[in-house]
């Protein structure tokens, strides 16, 4: 029963990926359950498309930029974070953590475009708002993840000694916290950068058309050439997997 279960669930996930990955090389795709023919020419094609290519250059920029400001804004959250649960104060805590399912990203996406769309902060379509908004939708992504190192660390009977010997708090969190937090750090950021690069909701509201993502440009692809589109897909989901195994990879490491 589990393993028919598991075997239904594995062909339902694996399934679509696959006819991806065969549509790809795939020579006609046309009214037809499988496509008819190979080539490799719907890479190539992608390799020449000058839109593609910006868009993919788009989507690392923003991919980058989004990492670096999370690294400055979730270490100290997350601390901040620990310390307050650890004082009976867990309610921001529990906030943040829900932040990723309880709020929609296409709320953020309309929030940002209500007050941005304005003759007082006219940045639709802007870098730095895309920017922005990629940074605050994969925020609570990273911060979770170090909360939950920290929390697994329990670093607080460290901290304690240190403090006993004359260490400030921020020789403490310098010297026992960030050290500690290096791998989970890596492999949250790892994790940002693949939903960044993937991200289609909140890019495809707040862009403009000379700052178009990956995944934006992708979806117009599937209004042309099925072959076009799939080889394209495929490079994002050779993208995605490949952080994704990093990221895994990194957590496993840890001593």
């Amino acid at each position: 029963m589990v393993r028919g279960i598991s075997l239904i669930y594995g062909l339902y996930l694996l399934l679509p990926i696959a006819l991806l990955m065969v549509g790809s090389v795939g020579g006609n795709w046309t009214n037809t359950l499988l496509p008819t023919g190979t080539t490799g020419q719907w890479y190539l094609d992608l390799w020449q498309d000058t839109s593609f290519r910006k868009a993919f250059m788009s989507s690392l920029v923003v991919a980058m930029a989004a990492c670096a400001i999370n690294t400055v804004l979730a270490l100290p959250l997350a601390y901040a974070l620990y310390h307050g649960a650890r004082r009976g104060g867990g309610l921001a805590a529990r906030i943040v953590s829900a932040m990723p399912v309880a709020v929609p990203a296409i709320t953020l996406a309309f929030g940002y475009m209500v007050v941005f769309n304005t003759d007082l902060a006219p940045w639709l379509g802007s870098m730095p708002l895309l920017i922005a908004a990629h940074a605050i939708l994969t925020l609570p992504y990273l911060s979770n993840t170090l909360l939950t190192d920290l929390r697994h660390l329990d670093l607080g009977r460290l901290e304690q000694a240190a403090a006993t010997l004359g260490a400030s708090r921020w020789q403490q969190f310098t010297g026992i916290v960030l050290p500690s937090l290096r791998q989970s750090l890596i492999s949250g950021l790892v994790m940002v950068a693949a939903i960044s690069v993937g991200e289609f909701g909140v890019s495809n509201l707040l862009t403009s058309f000379q700052n178009r993502t990956y995944p934006v440009v992708l979806l117009q692809a599937f209004y042309g050439a099925t072959g076009f589109a799939c080889a394209a897909t495929v490079i994002l989901l050779v993208l995605a997997g490949a952080s994704a195994l990093l990221s895994s990879s990194l957590v496993k490491q840890r001593p």
